[in-house]
């Protein structure tokens, strides 16, 4: 990434794009051109071919992340919903998910018919475990799809006995923390389902895809029949014994929702890079937090220390008029410093609240995440960035909050 050669009128200019991910690793190239050649790009073969990439990727993934069972999507929206159809969720049910997410979340339950009933977000950015513990005891919700939202991790312990109590399985959107943990374990593995993105803008980048990752045999087999194996689920290693299949094969509906060939080949040398590229992440968040606390009106939260995070992006809050913080914001723009708000009154990129999802059947009180999402920053931490970069954002940010 260049940076630009414009300036701005103080002379602070960042100008790097925080969204360009490092190149694919050339043993990556090499796999995916190969299969280019030979036009093997679906996982699935009828006649010979050896093991599908897909079918290896899920095998490593399993095993790195300690699941027993792992089937590769073709998003983590897909991950998510199929999570949801596994668990018997149908038309009408309600789902609780977070309030803190991207539009993926409640859309995959919109997907499958179901209604969001969001969860209030604390103001360290995870779930409030009084409001959930009063919603899992009176929503007659089955399921909690939680959101780690931008990689912060809710105490998972007492989400897992608030859910036990009541019966509500936990499926966990890991979009933001593929190789993170929680008190020593890995998210993701500790609900029934973990659901993991490799898009782009994620830890490991294939364009777009997703994993899905379980320890129950029968969540696995619909698994692996819903994202559209047809009759060829005896080409994944990770997966049950055929007897399993045999209860779901009759019954489970194809959505073609698989991972490529091509996907996978791409994705397999990428995941041993994570320990890598985690360590990068870590250390520039650590430093970019040390440039921003003590800023006038501005609060990064303190994580939790049983919280191994894997830090690709960092967020702040701003206590601050809507006015402020649209003067803050233009201000790094003309800096060459893209901040995204959660607190817009319209959607804009990626970037939405739950104000902006009006398919929503129930009207939700949540005065809290309101105030939070209000004041909400949030900016991409990019693996070529350097410990100089972390400081000019530091007087970037300075220097547009001293400009209100």
């Amino acid at each position: 990434m260049q940076a630009s050669l414009k300036a701005s009128a103080d002379g602070l200019w960042f100008g790097k794009d925080l969204s360009q991910p490092e190149p694919i690793p050339q043993v990556g190239i090499d796999r995916a051109v190969e299969l280019m050649r030979i036009g093997r790009l679906h996982r699935y073969g009828e006649t010979g071919g050896g093991a599908p990439e897909p079918s290896l990727l899920e095998q490593e993934y399993a095993a790195y992340i300690g699941a027993k069972y792992c089937v590769a999507m073709s998003s983590c929206g897909a991950t998510m919903f199929v999570a949801l159809k596994t668990l018997g969720v149908k038309s009408g049910d309600k789902v609780l998910t977070s309030t803190f997410t991207l539009a993926p979340v409640p859309g995959a339950i919109a997907h499958a018919g179901a209604d969001p009933i969001l969860v209030e977000t604390t103001a360290d950015f995870t779930t409030d475990l009084d409001d959930l513990a009063h919603k899992v005891a009176t929503s007659g919700a089955k399921v909690f799809l939680i959101s780690h939202m931008r990689g912060h991790i809710t105490d998972m312990q007492a989400v897992r006995t608030l859910c036990d109590a009541h019966g509500v399985a936990v499926v966990e959107d890991c979009a933001h923390t593929m190789g993170a943990k929680w008190n020593g374990r890995f998210s993701g593995t500790w609900g029934k389902i973990g659901c993991f993105s490799t898009q782009t803008y994620k830890h490991i980048n294939s364009g777009e895809g997703g994993l899905l990752v379980t320890d129950d045999e029968d969540v696995c087999a619909q698994a692996i029949l819903f994202s559209g194996s047809y009759m060829l689920y005896g080409q994944h290693t990770s997966a049950p014994s055929h007897d399993v299949f045999e209860r779901w094969r009759y019954q489970t509906p194809n959505f073609s929702m698989r991972m490529s060939n091509h996907a996978a080949a791409i994705l397999r040398p990428q995941l041993l890079d994570m320990p890598r590229r985690a360590a990068i992440w870590n250390a520039l968040y650590a430093t970019l937090a040390s440039q921003l606390q003590g800023l006038p009106n501005l609060v990064v939260p303190a994580r939790d220390l049983r919280e191994e995070f894997v830090a690709s992006s960092i967020q702040f809050t701003l206590h601050l008029s809507e006015s402020e913080i649209l003067s803050f914001l233009a201000g790094c723009d003309a800096r060459g410093l893209h901040i995204k708000w959660f607190g817009r009154d319209e959607p804009q990129g990626f970037t939405s609240n739950y104000t902006h999802w009006h398919y929503l059947r129930h009207t939700q009180n949540l005065p809290n995440s309101l105030s939070l999402m209000a004041g909400l920053c949030d900016m991409r931490i990019a693996l070529s960035m350097t410990e100089e970069d972390c400081a000019l954002v530091g007087r970037i940010v300075s220097a547009a909050l001293a400009g209100i």
